[in-house]
């Protein structure tokens, strides 16, 4: 007899079927969200609900680009601006990924530098600013390393995370096999850490960008951020718009490429909300 003869509250058990969507499917409802907010905008400036002392208008923002971009203001900006986040991001990287993989594999490393460097973890990279101008002064050093800083320590934790997560019988294994500790690194440790390196690569570079905003508030004479001081230095709304969404649109683009990693060298991994 059936259990569900035997059990007549039970119902049949109806396995959950993955539904296949096509790439146009999702990237039209990814978009959704940005061209709602778009037109909200557009309408709120429309009917006067935004006035241009306010926020200016999609159109007045768009005139503004191609005001920027055409005196050559923008692309000497965006230049200036990614130099600055990417050498303070390739330090930052360098930095956590070295120190989590010596606190993660060593237990010396990890008894020396792991309580110093979670106490400097909790230290907000902010108020490092006045500190770094009396160090280094307000030139380009103390941006770099402003940004270096905050990038360094989300790259540690889960640097240190990941390593401390690898199958110990497969280290033992290796190693009984003769692979030295810098192969067993690389061979090993690294390739099962690689979900928690780029959890750590996407919250580097997201923290790359705000904290480029903060180093570009130390005297900056160029860079999206000067952009922004001489705008709000002549009310223009619309630059300070313009600037505002190159930002966020940096730190999507630092998503982006992260999730191109994560789909070229993890692509057994199911993509998140695919079963729902």
């Amino acid at each position: 007899m059936s259990a569900a003869a035997l059990h007549p509250g039970l119902v049949r058990p109806r396995p959950q079927r993955r539904r296949a969507r096509s790439r146009t499917y999702s990237l039209t409802v990814r978009a959704l969200g940005p061209i709602a907010l778009l037109a909200l905008w557009w309408a709120a400036s429309a009917t006067g609900l935004l006035t241009p002392d306010v926020l200016a208008s999609p159109v007045e923002v768009l005139h503004a680009v191609g005001e920027l971009w055409g005196d050559g203001q923008l692309p000497d900006a965006l230049t200036t601006s990614l130099t600055r986040s990417g050498l303070g991001l390739l330090i930052g990287l360098a930095a956590g990924l070295t120190l989590g993989i010596t606190t993660g594999f060593t237990r010396l490393g990890d008894e020396l530098l792991d309580s110093s460097l979670q106490t400097l973890r909790t230290i907000p990279f902010l108020s490092l600013v006045p500190l770094f101008m009396v160090w280094f002064g307000i030139n380009e050093t103390a941006k770099i390393l402003l940004i270096a800083v905050a990038t360094t320590f989300p790259m540690y934790v889960s640097t240190s995370s990941g390593v401390r997560n690898t199958d110990p019988k497969l280290v033992e294994a290796m190693r009984s096999f003769g692979m030295g500790r810098l192969a067993l690194v690389r061979e090993v440790v690294l390739p099962g850490a690689l979900p928690s390196l780029l959890a750590g690569l996407r919250l580097s570079m997201t923290l790359s960008v705000i904290a480029l905003i903060a180093a570009e508030e130390i005297n900056a004479t160029a860079g999206i951020g000067y952009l922004m001081s001489q705008a709000q230095s002549y009310a223009r709304t619309d630059i300070l718009a313009v600037c505002i969404l190159v930002y966020g649109l940096l730190g999507l683009t630092a998503d982006i490429v992260v999730r191109l990693l994560e789909r070229g060298l993890m692509p057994w991994r199911t993509p998140q909300g695919a079963r729902r």
